[in-house]
């Protein structure tokens, strides 16, 4: 079945036909965790889909702009999904924590906005309060520099133990001037104003952009969504992916229930970025 058989809503086939149509102004956006690199217990030990640098390679030189929007610094996402370097990938932005730091193919390096001071106090309150908590084995914590992720997927009942969680981190993140944000079975303390729908809109708004796809698979892509959603009410085409899990589970449903289309994974993303490339080769 091809990519416009999948597709379930008028708004995204009128995003799939402005992407084939104005391919030179289009902008694929791409979430990380979930989307390209398949979930998994140690986020550390998270790498691309193997299909996915030769995918993106096939496809950056047809359309306008490929970015990388993710929750993680910059520089591992480069590193962890092997763009440096990739043939047809010398064009490549990944916008890491949301926007406040940014990794271009071209030059190999990151530039980043100063690092938000609430982050370094509550990065050394952590420790003792989730030990206060008596969190169970399996409980960690992810320090991504410019934003702390309190991850229960490894812990006994870890959907329980986010709710449980998700006070006190909230009250701790408050003291500091950061939020909370929920995914799937982690909570994210960050900055206030900070997130992907910002991050693509500062994008798009910098490549002058057409039309635009972004795929993503949690809460966190919600904003990204938003700022789609915003797009088409102006008249500008998108087309809304997401990244489904594999291992027989439900997609996030508020994603899912917004989405154009709805593919199984990172492999079900790497199909799409394959089917898209031949599309826009058979219109060009």
């Amino acid at each position: 079945m091809g990519i416009a058989e999948q597709i379930t809503t008028q708004a995204g086939r009128t995003g799939l036909a402005g992407l084939l149509a104005d391919p030179k102004s289009a902008v694929v956006g791409l979430d990380f965790d979930g989307t390209l690199a398949p979930i998994v217990a140690d986020p550390d030990r998270a790498r691309a889909h193997p299909g996915v640098v030769p995918a993106l390679g096939a496809l950056a030189p047809l359309v306008g702009s490929v970015v990388v929007v993710t929750g993680r610094p910059a520089a591992t996402a480069a590193a962890y999904g092997g763009f440096a370097g990739a043939p047809g990938l010398e064009h490549l932005t990944v916008l890491g924590h949301y926007g406040a730091e940014r990794w271009d193919a071209r030059s190999n390096a990151v530039t980043a906005a100063p690092p938000p001071p609430g982050v370094a106090a509550v990065r050394g309150e952590l420790p003792s309060l989730l030990a206060g908590l008596n969190v169970p084995e399996g409980t960690f914590v992810e320090d991504k520099d410019r934003a702390l992720a309190v991850h229960t997927r490894r812990a006994p009942e870890p959907d329980a133990l986010l709710e449980r969680l998700r006070g006190p981190l909230g009250e701790l993140a408050g003291r500091h001037g950061l939020v909370v944000e929920p995914g799937r079975m982690v909570l994210e303390l960050r900055p206030p104003g900070i997130d992907k729908g910002a991050a693509l809109h500062a994008f798009l708004a910098e490549r002058d952009a057409g039309p635009v796809l972004f795929a993503g698979d949690d809460l966190g892509d919600l904003a990204a969504y938003a700022e789609i959603g915003r797009r088409r009410e102006a008249g500008h085409p998108g087309l809304l992916v997401c990244s489904g899990p594999v291992t027989g589970e439900p997609p996030v449903a508020a994603l899912a229930e917004r989405a154009d289309l709805v593919v199984a994974g990172p492999a079900g993303v790497v199909d799409l970025l394959n089917g898209l490339t031949e599309l826009l080769r058979l219109a060009g």
